[in-house]
């Protein structure tokens, strides 16, 4: 049987920009996204810290280093510029390939610098204590 794994988070990325005129999707910088794995294109889930909206959309790249976070066309209406935005990309993996995944998750600082990044086994992955 495949389950539907976490594979990678950006976690607590701030909006910088919104384009509700576009193709849609949601546009981020390219560093940040080859630090966790997401590629251009893929789909991803998106979580709304400050307002709760969550939805489904695919990765565009930003210019790298340039810590832009860009909500394109719909996606637009699902924050502000501001907001902090959880996004989460998943995988399939089988019972046996569970023991040896790491779940590459990268916390952000308010300007949408790196302020560190962990690698995680399925089983370390828990609330607050």
């Amino acid at each position: 049987m495949l389950l539907q794994i976490l594979r990678g988070k950006l976690h607590a990325l701030r909006i910088t920009g919104k384009v509700k005129e576009y193709m849609g999707s949601l546009g981020i910088d390219s560093q940040l996204l080859e630090l966790v794995g997401i590629y251009p294109g893929e789909r991803v889930e998106v979580y709304n810290i400050d307002n709760g909206a969550r939805f489904s959309t695919y990765i565009l790249r930003e210019e790298r280093g340039s810590r832009r976070v860009v909500l394109y066309g719909a996606a637009a209406r699902m924050g502000e510029i501001g907001d902090r935005i959880i996004v989460a990309s998943y995988g399939y993996l089988n019972e046996a390939e569970l023991k040896d995944h790491r779940v590459k998750i990268l916390i952000l600082r308010e300007d949408n610098s790196l302020e560190r990044l962990e690698e995680l086994k399925i089983e370390d992955l828990r609330g607050h204590d």
